[in-house]
C-alpha cells in the first residue's frame, strides 16, 4: 500500500468519526422543541441540551489532546467513539431531563476524545504542503455530517420519537471504532508526557464554566446584579490565573508562547469570535423554522441541510485557495459574507418566505467554508509536529468555546426579549400563541443585529492584524 493510499484510508476512518458526532451535534438543534415538550422546559432551560455538550468540550479538550500525545492517537480516538455512541444511547433511555443532562455529560466527553486528537492525527497523516487540501477535506466530511444531521432528522422526527433518534447513533459509532482499529496504524506516544496541567486544567475547566452560566443566566438575574457582575470579574481572574499557571510550567499544557506567532495569534481571534457569531444560526434556526414558521420537520431539516451544502462546497476551494494564497484573502472574504448575511437575518420575521431563509442558509455555509478552513491550517501551520495533538485540540478548543459563548448569548437575548414581554413559556407553546411567536421574532432579529456587527467588526480586525507563520523560539 503506497503512502498516498495510507493517508487516505486514515482519513476515511477520521473522517466517519466526524461524520457521526456532527451528526448527532445538528440533531440535538432540531430535537429541542420535542424535548421541551416532552420534560415541559422553556428555551434557558432545554438549550443546555446543547449547551452542555459544548462546554464539557470546551473543558477538557486540551488536557485530552495532551492524553492522546501521550497514550497514542489511535487508542484515543477508538475510546472516544465508544464513549460516545454509549452516551448517546442513554440519552434515548433517560427518564427525566435531569437524566438526559447526565447522558449529555457521558456522550460528550466520548465527543471531547474523538475531536481531542482527530485533527491531530489527520493533520499529521498529510504532508506539510498538502496541509489546506486535509483541512478542506475533513470540512467536507463535517459538511456531511451536518447536511445529513438536519435532514435525516427532520424525516424521522414525522415518523419516531427524538429518543430512538439518539439511539440509533449507537451504530455509527461501533461501526466508526472498527474502521478506526482497523485503518489507521498503532502509533507509539509523540512526545513526554506533560507533568504540569492539573492546576491548569481546573482553572480552564472553572474560567469557562462559570463563563457560560454567567452569560446563559439561568436563574434568571437581573443584568445588573452582582451575583452577574461577581461571575464576570471572577471568570476574568480565573483566566489570568490559568494563563500565569501556563506560563510559570516548564512542561505546560499549551505552550502559550504560540501567541508569539501572528498566524497562530490572529487565527486564534478569528476562530473564536467568527463562531461566536456564526453559532447564533445554529441554536435559533430550527426554533424559528418549526415553532414560528410551523414549517414540517422534513421541511426544516432540508433548509438546514443547505448550510453544511454550502460549508462543503467552498471548503474545498478554500483548502487549495490557502495552499497557493495563504490565510489572510480567503478569510476576510468568509468574514464578510458571513456578516452581510447575518444582516439580512436580522430582518427575518414571521411572513418571510422559507425559500428566502434557504437561500441565506447557503450563503452562511459558503462564508464559514471560506474563513473555517484557512483559519484551522494557518493555526495548525503555527503549531509544532511533535504538538500535533494539542495543537489540534486547541483549533477545536477555539470553536467550541466560541459555539457555547454564541449559545449562551443568543439563548440570552432571546429569553430576555420573551421575559421582558412576559413570554417565558415552553417552545411548543410558541406556535399556539402568536404574540409569543412575534416576541421570539424580536429576539431573533436583536440576536442577528449582535451577530452581524461582530463579525463585520471581526473582519476590520483580521484585516489589520498579522498573519505570519514564524516558529516560537526555543526554551
Amino acid at each position: 500500500m503506497t503512502q498516498h493510499d495510507a493517508r487516505w484510508r486514515a482519513f476515511g476512518a477520521i473522517a466517519l468519526t466526524y461524520i457521526t458526532i456532527v451528526f448527532a451535534s445538528t440533531m440535538s438543534f432540531l430535537v429541542l422543541t420535542s424535548i421541551s415538550d416532552e420534560f415541559d422546559v422553556t428555551l434557558a432551560t432545554v438549550s443546555w441540551v446543547v449547551i452542555i455538550e459544548s462546554l464539557i468540550v470546551a473543558a477538557l479538550l486540551l488536557p485530552l489532546g495532551n492524553l492522546g500525545d501521550r497514550l497514542g492517537r489511535r487508542r484515543v480516538l477508538a475510546g472516544g467513539m465508544a464513549l460516545f455512541g454509549f452516551g448517546s444511547a442513554l440519552t434515548g433511555l433517560a427518564p427525566t431531563f435531569a437524566l438526559v443532562i447526565a447522558a449529555r455529560v457521558v456522550t460528550s466527553i466520548g465527543n471531547a476524545l474523538v475531536q481531542s486528537i482527530g485533527t491531530g492525527l489527520l493533520v499529521a497523516s498529510f504532508p506539510p504542503e498538502e496541509r489546506g487540501l486535509a483541512m478542506g477535506a475533513q470540512t467536507t466530511a463535517v459538511s456531511v455530517g451536518s447536511a445529513t444531521g438536519p435532514f435525516l432528522t427532520g424525516i424521522l422526527l414525522d415518523v419516531m420519537s427524538w429518543r430512538v433518534i439518539f439511539a440509533l447513533l449507537a451504530i455509527p459509532s461501533a461501526i466508526a471504532v472498527l474502521l478506526v482499529l482497523a485503518l489507521i496504524p498503532r502509533d507509539e506516544p509523540a512526545v513526554a508526557p506533560r507533568r504540569s496541567g492539573a492546576s491548569a486544567v481546573v482553572l480552564s475547566i472553572a474560567a469557562i464554566t462559570l463563563l457560560t452560566v454567567t452569560i446563559n443566566n439561568p436563574f434568571d438575574w437581573s443584568w445588573q446584579s452582582w451575583p452577574i457582575a461577581a461571575g464576570a470579574v471572577l471568570t476574568v481572574a480565573l483566566g489570568a490565573a490559568y494563563v500565569r499557571t501556563e506560563l510559570a510550567s516548564p512542561t505546560p499544557m499549551l505552550d502559550l508562547r504560540l501567541f508569539q506567532i501572528g498566524a497562530f495569534r490572529t487565527a486564534t481571534l478569528v476562530r473564536w469570535v467568527g463562531f461566536t457569531a456564526a453559532t447564533a444560526m445554529t441554536l435559533l434556526l430550527p426554533i424559528l423554522l418549526l415553532s414560528v414558521l410551523q414549517l414540517s420537520g422534513r421541511l426544516t431539516g432540508l433548509i438546514i441541510s443547505t448550510l453544511a451544502v454550502g460549508m462543503g462546497l467552498s471548503a474545498q476551494i478554500a483548502g487549495r485557495v490557502y495552499d497557493r494564497v495563504g490565510p489572510r484573502a480567503p478569510t476576510l472574504v468568509g468574514l464578510t459574507l458571513q456578516g452581510s448575511v447575518f444582516l439580512a437575518l436580522s430582518f427575518v420575521g414571521a411572513e418571510t418566505p422559507w425559500g428566502w431563509i434557504m437561500l441565506a442558509a447557503f450563503l452562511q455555509g459558503l462564508a464559514m467554508g471560506a474563513w473555517n478552513v484557512p483559519n484551522s491550517s494557518a493555526m495548525l501551520g503555527a503549531t509544532p509536529p511533535d504538538s500535533f495533538g494539542v495543537g489540534g485540540a486547541f483549533t477545536n478548543v477555539t470553536r467550541t468555546v466560541g459555539n457555547v459563548v454564541g449559545q449562551a448569548l443568543a439563548a440570552a437575548i432571546v429569553v430576555a426579549v420573551l421575559r421582558n414581554q412576559g413570554f417565558d413559556i415552553p417552545l411548543g407553546e410558541i406556535e399556539d400563541t402568536p404574540a409569543a411567536a412575534a416576541s421570539f421574532v424580536d429576539g431573533w432579529q436583536l440576536a442577528f443585529w449582535v451577530a452581524s456587527g461582530l463579525t463585520f467588526a471581526l473582519a476590520v480586525t483580521a484585516a489589520r492584524l498579522g498573519w505570519s507563520e514564524t516558529a516560537p523560539a526555543k526554551r
